[in-house]
């Protein structure tokens, strides 16, 4: 396992699991922050780790985004980029990574003032992506992602240094309770689960299509899940989930006729920019975990 000569607050990827303390906010910025996001909101993001939105974007803004969305995957160039993942087994595109900088349609999505502005007001600073991608989950079989923390992939092999750190996931379809839905365990995001096992060489090139590091056991996830309990999100095209970085969530196979396509960007503060990985032996790509740190604007 490598080691660096530094203190880290979150530690994982050793012989054991570890539970530590969550030792950063949850909402940074000061009560009554302007932003998009009512004040009651913030209390319900800090205590359970996620807020629902019933209509984020309007139908005809979901058409346009559906569409470009259509248009990136059908794309020869773009299927053969590294960015794009495919499904193991039927070999259709699972998800497109960096598409605020491929597709200017998604690259105006990030900039409103909807989306940065509720990160700006959540992490309580200017903020620049981190990761951006199409989630497209067609039906009959396209695999789930299994249980983890974002932070805990983030923090050990991008090198975030704090939680400050949030994703909303924005459905281009609608969200079944059957199709493969976001699940999260609320409350989960006050404590940080270390992992146990080493950071494979390359690890990315296999955990984009199947995620083997950084994967709790069956016994933590089963006293994390008797201690919150799992919410299932469902809703109609335009609806989105903030989330924090470290709430443990997950989502199932997808075996109906009907796809759950969404659309995943990460927002991380300017002042938690990447250092060098905390646990694991390389950097992953700038598509994957970004190095340029300019703010959205």
């Amino acid at each position: 396992m490598t080691t660096y000569a530094r203190t880290d607050p979150y530690p994982s990827r050793g012989v054991t699991e570890t539970l530590t303390p969550r030792r950063d906010p949850v909402v940074w910025s000061a009560p009554g922050a302007p932003g998009p996001v009512p004040v009651q909101s913030l209390l319900t993001f800090e205590r359970d780790g996620f807020l629902a939105v019933d209509q984020l974007l309007t139908p005809d803004e979901v058409a346009d985004y559906r569409a470009e969305m259509e248009r990136l995957i059908d794309d020869p160039e773009i299927r053969a980029d590294e960015r794009s993942i495919v499904e193991p087994t039927s070999r259709k595109v699972r998800s497109v990574f960096e598409v605020h900088r491929i597709s200017e349609v998604f690259a105006r999505l990030v900039s409103d003032e909807r989306l940065v502005g509720a990160a700006r007001q959540i992490l309580g600073s200017d903020v620049y992506v981190h990761q951006s991608r199409i989630n497209v989950k067609p039906g009959f079989g396209a695999s789930g992602f299994y249980w983890h923390s974002d932070f805990e992939t983030w923090h050990a092999e991008d090198g975030l240094p704090q939680m400050r750190t949030v994703s909303v996931s924005i459905a281009l379809t609608e969200n079944h309770d059957t199709n493969g839905g976001l699940m999260i365990m609320p409350g989960s995001h006050r404590s940080f689960l270390g992992c146990a096992g080493e950071t494979p060489a390359d690890n990315y090139k296999k955990s984009l299509r199947m995620q083997d590091a950084g994967i709790p056991s069956d016994e933590a996830l089963s006293r994390m899940a008797d201690a919150h309990g799992i919410k299932l999100f469902t809703g109609r095209a335009g609806s989105a989930t903030w989330f924090d970085c470290n709430a443990m969530h997950g989502s199932g196979d997808n075996i109906t006729p009907f796809p759950r396509s969404n659309v995943f960007i990460v927002f991380n503060s300017v002042e938690n920019p990447a250092q060098e990985p905390f646990q694991a032996p390389v950097r992953r790509p700038e598509f994957i975990g970004a190095r340029d740190f300019t703010p959205v604007r």
